[in-house]
């Protein structure tokens, strides 16, 4: 079996191919870039590949992605149709997602951005919280990541909502469905997770209309896609204090350019999409199972459902 790794920076691309050629003992593994058949590639794995590389590999069983959404790869407007994409998820990013969460939460929470500045300030600044059960926290979103989020926010003592597409149900978690009961999960929520998908019908919801039906000065923490979010709707939030402040790890351009405003806005923390960073040690252990699995079997846990979008 041959794969084909592919990553926009070569270095990083040349860590998954070493770890993955360990872990695939008789396959061959090598950098898309440096594949000399194309026909002879019968995977394909990757992170944002670019448009037109994958319809080059014309005997594709399947693609796997460098993470658990696939929306990266179905931007490739000439992805090649009928070809299985394979998600990468795992119970380290689990934990990892679990672990960002809980610090952005309680960062908002105890208002730690107000506490750095009184630091900064030498200001003897007393800030005064309400407990965490009087705090309402809402996760956008509750497939693997999302529910373990709402699990661990729960497990700290906040007022814990869920909203999905579908219905879940999470224990010690108020759960809302559907467009139907969106502004009830909305309605009085202080902090706000988004672990939704990006599919057409998320991409730009957290706009004007949706920051206008949270709490007056609530907090917004975006760990999915940058495209979820209207960035200039997010900025005069912010001016306005309907927003008070905001958590962004993911943007619509990646790496951040470093002339976007959100870099220097006192009210918005950047970090560089480590919500639930991969790394080829863990990720190329999962993605080797899945490949031995799909290769056996023809098919394996982690199939994403592209028509869906996730």
């Amino acid at each position: 079996m041959t794969v084909a790794v592919y990553l926009p920076l070569a270095d990083k691309t040349q860590w998954w191919v070493d770890m993955l050629q360990d872990l695939l003992p008789g396959w061959t593994v090598q950098p898309l870039d440096e594949v000399t058949d194309p026909e002879a590639v019968t995977y394909a794995v990757v992170w944002r590949p670019r448009t037109g590389d994958l319809a080059k590999l014309p005997n594709l069983k399947a693609i796997v992605s460098i993470g658990a959404g696939i929306d990266h790869v179905l931007a490739d407007e000439a992805l090649p149709q009928g070809v299985p994409i394979i998600r990468t998820v795992g119970t380290d990013l689990t934990q990892r997602m679990r672990e960002y969460v809980a610090l952005q939460v309680l960062r908002h929470h105890r208002d730690m951005p107000r506490q750095l500045q009184a630091q900064a300030e030498k200001d003897w600044h007393a800030i005064v919280v309400p407990v965490a059960p009087n705090r309402i926290v809402g996760v956008m979103g509750l497939g693997n990541l999302g529910t373990a989020a709402a699990q661990t926010l729960a497990g700290l003592g906040f007022t814990t909502r869920g909203w999905s597409k579908s219905p879940k149900r999470i224990e010690g978690v108020e759960t809302f469905t559907g467009p139907e009961q969106f502004d009830d999960f909305l309605s009085g929520c202080e902090i706000l997770v988004n672990l939704l998908p990006l599919t057409d019908q998320t991409r730009g919801l957290m706009n004007a209309e949706l920051f206008g039906k949270l709490a007056k000065g609530a907090c917004v923490i975006n760990c999915a896609r940058g495209p979820h979010l209207v960035d200039e709707d997010l900025l005069a939030a912010l001016d306005s204090g309907q927003i008070k402040q905001a958590t962004l790890d993911v943007f619509h351009q990646e790496p951040l350019p470093t002339d976007n405003p959100f870099w220097d806005h006192p009210a918005i923390t950047v970090t560089p999409h480590v919500a639930s960073q991969i790394d080829a040690a863990t990720g190329g252990r999962i993605i080797a199972a899945n490949l031995k699995t799909y290769e056996e079997t023809g098919t394996c846990a982690d199939l994403a459902d592209a028509g869906r979008g996730y």
